[in-house]
């Protein structure tokens, strides 16, 4: 069994001073989730998150490394993986162009939209906990 380290952020931007998240859903198995990836050689977690955040959306990100939210799960192929999310806040009207190999999609969604779009649990526990750092920081 091997490890596949991966990660990414949670991307946002406010909106009358609410927090809206970024989901890409993904053109090969349909998920709904964060911008994220593999880490690629001796990558670094941030600058991983930095640049499948620039690869997938075309957005330049600056990655908030205050939060740090981790999963871990079994893959069907008998791997583990390892998942890091930071946060990351856009200005508000950024312009976002998907990457169309990997993204069917991407969406601007507040925080209970959001969470009933992202198809996996993990995902939804890190978005509350990023949702809850966030609303922390905007007031």
């Amino acid at each position: 069994m091997s490890t596949e380290v991966a990660s990414g952020a949670v991307v946002y931007q406010q909106k009358n001073g609410q927090p809206i998240y970024l989901l890409l859903q993904s053109a090969t198995s349909h998920f709904w989730g964060f911008p994220k990836g593999h880490v690629e050689g001796d990558e670094t977690l941030l600058a991983t998150a930095e640049r499948e955040i620039r690869e997938e959306t075309q957005l330049t990100a600056t990655i908030d490394t205050n939060f740090k939210a981790f999963t871990e799960y079994d893959l069907p192929n008998g791997n583990l993986k390892q998942v890091t999310l930071f946060t990351s806040e856009v200005p508000s009207g950024a312009v976002v162009t998907r990457q169309e190999i990997e993204i069917s999609a991407i969406g601007w969604f507040d925080y209970e939209t959001a969470r009933e779009r992202l198809t996996y649990d993990n995902l939804k526990q890190m978005l509350d906990q990023a949702n809850t750092y966030i609303e922390q920081q905007l007031h």
